[in-house]
């Protein structure tokens, strides 16, 4: 059997050659001295390989529509065999990839393996950052959630402040008027088509240099013989290769990628957040207001970039030691310093949303009125419209506000409106209930308390004031903390009859328009927001 496949082995070898490959790529001379410092390429290269092979997967259900991208995603997540894990670990890697890459940058800077005659191959590894930025960048927006949607539009607005080009910058990005389906679609190519192949080129030229010029070894030389690459330095790579893939994948089981409802142009209340490797430059742009935010976006970023480049032509001193080479240390430091505080800063003015997966007030009171005879007299099953629970929220809160207060817009004398109709606050609540279901989102078990409470506040209450973003707050104000500005017997006084406690108020007294019950069920239920 050996001599079998040995002369099988020998008959490929004679038609390939591949031991003359296999050679070449396993008996690599490395210099003596060759630490774990020098795992740091090939982690980086079998996370990026991690990367194709998991968004190979996800292109295979994920439909670039805004009609039917979210839903394609939520499949992914609740209904593929392990789509959830290989979706997790598409989402986390990329975090993982971002680390690698300048825990990578940075043993190269410090050990000044940048030199000659390498200047070439540090300058395509600058470009592979940049391209894996640009991976993070596009892939952001196709999830098509609130959180995509106005994380791009506010990228593109960035773009748009460039000087000059900003404009016809924007509208390349953009695709189009308008943040739609022409720019989900054009991300979507980018992201799937353009970037890979210009990873593979850079990756193949950035490793038929490393191999022709060599690693560039510890910064002081160390005695000895050269050393093949496997098995010696090989082990070391699959050590922390599995370290690396065993953290990943934890997390990836342990913890779901993150998805918020499904994208809503109508709201702009919407306060967009980047991931934290973005964090940082979006913290400075807070600081460069109007017409100094390309300072922050291009000038800043630009000269650091022009920097990062010219590296290997502005530091020629002989000594590799960091510590011989006083201005590329600090400025190094410096740098990395400035971007750790800017991101810490940009956590820190992180505003607070509620867990997308919670329901609130509007959420429960819609379920409950989503059911009474003003909804399922028509949307039942053989009813004229399809149940709530199937409906796909399309239009935008005011056609939905419309509709509840006369079905009849959309279907003029087939349909008549119920009796009673709904009041807007109603139709806000049956609209954040509507969206809940939209994400797969199982409704929780409530108690009489708190239904009543959220029936109070959907009908009474959302429109003038809001929780945890659903309502209209314009009026009266956001109560998402009040409990922890008022008591319980504030509270029920002052919604009982606001005019005792402050002759100026404008907000009407409900104590004659709500039961012993209900002001006991909304009292109780503020009091505890904290």
């Amino acid at each position: 059997m050996r001599r079998r496949v040995r002369a099988l082995l020998d008959w490929i070898d004679s038609r390939t050659n591949y031991q003359t490959g296999r050679r070449h790529l396993l008996d690599e001379p490395l210099p003596a001295g060759v630490g774990w410092w020098f795992v740091t390429g090939a982690v980086l290269l079998f996370l990026l390989a991690v990367q194709v092979l998991t968004g190979l997967v996800l292109t295979m259900y994920y439909v670039s529509s805004p009609e039917l991208a979210y839903d394609s995603v939520r499949f992914i997540s609740d209904r593929l065999p392990f789509g959830r894990i290989v979706r997790s670990l598409h989402h986390f890697g990329a975090s993982f990839i971002v680390v690698a890459a300048v825990v990578h940058m940075l043993r190269v800077v410090l050990f000044a393996s940048y030199r000659k005659p390498r200047e070439v191959t540090w300058i395509t590894g600058i470009v592979l950052l940049l391209i894996i930025l640009g991976f993070a960048l596009t892939g952001y927006l196709l999830p098509w959630d609130q959180k995509a949607y106005w994380a791009t539009t506010v990228t593109i607005n960035i773009a748009r402040s460039a000087p000059l080009i900003g404009e016809q910058l924007g509208s390349l990005m953009r695709a189009g008027s308008e943040l739609g389906a022409l720019t989900l679609g054009r991300w979507y190519s980018v992201h799937v088509f353009l970037l890979p192949a210009s990873l593979i080129a850079f990756v193949a030229a950035h490793l038929y240099l490393m191999r022709r010029h060599g690693i560039s070894g510890p910064v002081r030389p160390v005695r000895g013989n050269a050393a093949p690459f496997y098995p010696y330095h090989a082990f070391k790579d699959s050590v922390v290769i599995a370290a690396v893939f065993a953290a990943l994948f934890t997390l990836s089981v342990s913890v779901d990628a993150p998805l918020d409802e499904m994208a809503d142009p109508s709201d702009a209340s919407y306060v967009p957040r980047p991931e934290w490797y973005f964090l940082s430059l979006f913290q400075l742009l807070k600081y460069f207001p109007g017409p100094l935010e390309p300072v922050a976006s291009m000038l800043i970023p630009g000269l650091l970039l022009a920097a990062l480049l010219l590296l290997p032509f502005l530091d020629r001193r002989a000594d590799r030691h960091p510590l011989r080479r006083p201005v590329v240390t600090a400025g190094c430091a410096a740098v990395g310093a400035a971007m750790a505080l800017l991101t810490w800063l940009g956590l820190q003015d992180t505003p607070v949303r509620a867990d997308p997966s919670s329901w609130g007030p509007l959420a429960i009171a819609g379920r409950e009125l989503s059911s009474d005879e003003r909804c399922a007299e028509c949307h039942r099953p053989g009813g004229a419209a399809l149940e709530l629970t199937s409906t796909r929220v399309r239009r935008d809160l005011e056609w939905l506000i419309s509709h509840a207060a006369d079905p009849e817009i959309i279907a003029p004398g087939l349909r008549q409106p119920p009796p009673g109709g709904m009041n807007s606050a109603q139709a806000r609540a049956v609209w954040s209930y509507m969206r809940k279901v939209r994400a797969g989102i199982a409704p929780p078990e409530v108690s009489e308390e708190m239904q009543a409470a959220s029936r109070v506040f959907a009908t009474r209450c959302a429109t003038c004031h809001a929780i945890d973003g659903e309502g209209d707050g314009t009026a009266g104000g956001d109560l998402s903390d009040v409990g922890r500005r008022r008591d319980a017997d504030w509270l029920r006084r002052w919604i009982s009859d606001p005019a005792a406690i402050d002759e100026t108020a404008e907000m009407p007294a409900f104590g004659d328009r709500l039961s012993a019950d209900e002001l006991t069920a909304i009292v109780g239920y503020l009091a505890g927001r904290r």
